[in-house]
């Protein structure tokens, strides 16, 4: 049976089209940093790369620095952070939290958040204002991050994560609402 595209608009015979594997899926301009090696930051490298993301790890303790086969993995912010990325603090209790936040909030990253419950305060507030962050730069700092889907598992909350990371890359507010 043929599929038909006559209700459908110019965009939507686009998305059809690689809904269907007939176009290409978009220019690879993406480029995702999880920040703190956990099996979240796992999970966000492998799903990320099927989205078309460049995966980097960034572990500031190098004996902690591990990733799944594939990805880069630096002890440092790589150098060619810029518009294109997304940056995701993947442990909200490391001690080092606020001082790499800091050091990634100086650069024109596209977009940054720092995983944790809403419920609880966040624990980097008062250390980045402590260590001179401007508030416009606090601001910046996304947290909760995600579709707030439930998700309690690390493929669950990578997967609300990188949802949440397409709806705002889109302008879409994420969710059933078109």
């Amino acid at each position: 049976m043929a599929h038909t595209h006559d209700a459908h608009s110019h965009d939507a015979d686009a998305l059809c089209d690689v809904a269907h594997g007939e176009a290409a899926t978009g220019d690879g301009d993406r480029t995702l940093v999880a920040v703190f090696a956990s099996p979240v930051a796992d999970y966000l490298l492998r799903y990320g790369a099927d989205l078309g993301f460049r995966g980097i790890l960034f572990e500031p303790d190098p004996r902690r620095s591990t990733a799944p086969a594939g990805f880069e993995v630096v002890t440092a912010p790589p150098a060619d952070l810029d518009g294109t990325a997304d940056i995701v603090l993947t442990d909200h209790h490391r001690p080092e939290l606020a001082a790499v936040l800091h050091e990634l909030l100086g650069y024109k990253c596209r977009w940054i958040g720092v995983m944790g419950s809403p419920r609880h305060p966040a624990p980097y507030l008062q250390a980045l204002a402590e260590l001179g962050a401007r508030a416009e730069d606090i601001a910046r700092v996304h947290r909760p991050i995600g579709l707030n889907i439930g998700s309690r598992t690390p493929p669950e909350i990578a997967i609300a994560t990188l949802a949440g990371l397409l709806a705002d890359r889109n302008g879409r507010p994420g969710g059933f609402t078109f």
